[in-house]
């Protein structure tokens, strides 16, 4: 977010920045979200909702998870979130105790240390390298948890920064060994819909003790909507239900109700798609030419994940010099990995064709003298 800040900032003195630092869609939101948005504009007042979402919302999210994975799901159990961000407090604050020892897998995505450890909750690091694809193995969790016992996991697939994504045995092998162990496990599926070769599976599809958090933010280009949502076991959505009421009293209703439009906005959302899988295809090929090369091939999300070591040893330093230099912005590895993360870098290709051509084109010409 502050390059995010720094690279809004030189746009606005009137200099073109390619944004590559943005996890978040560059298309607009789909017509029948904006017309139902409208529509419910012109109706009358917009008040809260019950603090769980609107029940029409949560039956409506509940179906998703039978038509995409075959799994049924009780709209009871669904809790409607400001975005993936106020679900995991809710999901922490209702799951964790101070002290509770958690892991994440690094490179992962920096505000579940930063949640967690606002809360209290220790935070454990299960470090990936791409030689394993950057995924998280149910051995890892047995072995880390055999050393000192974990109260929770926390994993996203298809993940960010990598974009690489668990497969459906060891997702299922995961889900099996925490619940063996008695581990609570969160599993993040907001890249769920952006992949670019298998789809992804739901960890509900291995049992109903798993937490899902997910949103309408990626897939669905809602990011500035605030909405998202829980799948709870059912001994959770009390608890989850009293913390809302005080925290926030309900999400947003007027995203509440145009985020039950999205699920009608397919052809449109797949054609946001074929756009990041053109600008993929793109960054694949061309990256590795200008010495980019180091990275696992995206499963999903829209992020590269490369290592710069040739280049720097210091990534922080390095994107703020790429920003300044050559007007790319793009966000630096320590973001994402404390140990190891200064010498890599993520590049979101959620931007335009157009925009990721000439992102290429001056980090070609920046590069040897990075």
């Amino acid at each position: 977010m502050e390059v995010f800040k720094e690279a809004a900032g030189l746009a606005a003195q009137g200099r073109r920045i390619i944004r590559m630092e943005a996890g978040e869609p560059s298309t607009p939101v789909p017509r029948i979200v904006r017309e139902t948005a409208i529509a419910a504009l012109n109706a009358g007042p917009i008040g809260y909702t019950q603090s769980l979402g609107l029940p029409s919302l949560r039956a409506r999210i509940a179906r998703h998870y039978q038509e995409v994975y075959g799994v049924p799901v009780p709209a009871e159990r669904v809790a409607v979130t400001t975005g993936s961000s106020g679900g995991f407090i809710l999901a922490f604050l209702a799951l964790f105790d101070p002290g509770a020892r958690v892991a994440i897998a690094a490179p992962g995505y920096p505000a579940y240390r930063n949640i967690l450890e606002a809360i209290g909750v220790e935070v454990v690091t299960l470090s990936t390298s791409a030689r394993d694809r950057h995924v998280v193995t149910a051995a890892m969790i047995e072995a880390e948890h055999a050393q000192r016992p974990l109260d929770g996991v926390l994993l996203m697939s298809p993940a960010n920064p990598s974009g690489t994504m668990m497969d459906a045995a060891t997702l299922r092998d995961i889900c099996e060994v925490c619940a063996r162990l008695d581990i609570a496990f969160v599993s993040d599926e907001i890249y769920h819909g952006l992949t670019y070769g298998e789809p992804a599976q739901t960890a509900l599809a291995f049992g109903d003790r798993p937490v899902v958090v997910n949103s309408f933010s990626k897939y669905y280009c809602m990011t500035g909507w605030r909405i998202g949502w829980l799948v709870l076991p059912e001994d959770l959505v009390r608890p989850v239900e009293r913390l809302a009421q005080n925290f926030a009293i309900s999400a947003p209703t007027l995203s509440q109700i145009a985020a039950e439009a999205a699920f009608d906005a397919r052809d449109e959302l797949e054609a946001v798609k074929a756009g990041y899988a053109k600008n993929r295809a793109l960054l694949m090929e061309e990256l590795p030419r200008i010495g980019l090369g180091d990275f696992h091939p995206v499963d999903g999300a829209f992020y590269v994940f490369t290592d710069v070591s040739r280049f720097t040893n210091d990534s922080l330093d390095f994107c703020r010099r790429m920003l300044n230099e050559a007007g790319v912005a793009a966000t630096p590895g320590v973001d994402f990995d404390r140990e190891h993360g200064s010498s890599a870098v993520r590049f979101s290709f959620a931007g335009s064709h157009e925009d990721m051509v000439e992102g290429v084109k001056r980090l070609r010409d920046w590069l040897p003298r990075a």
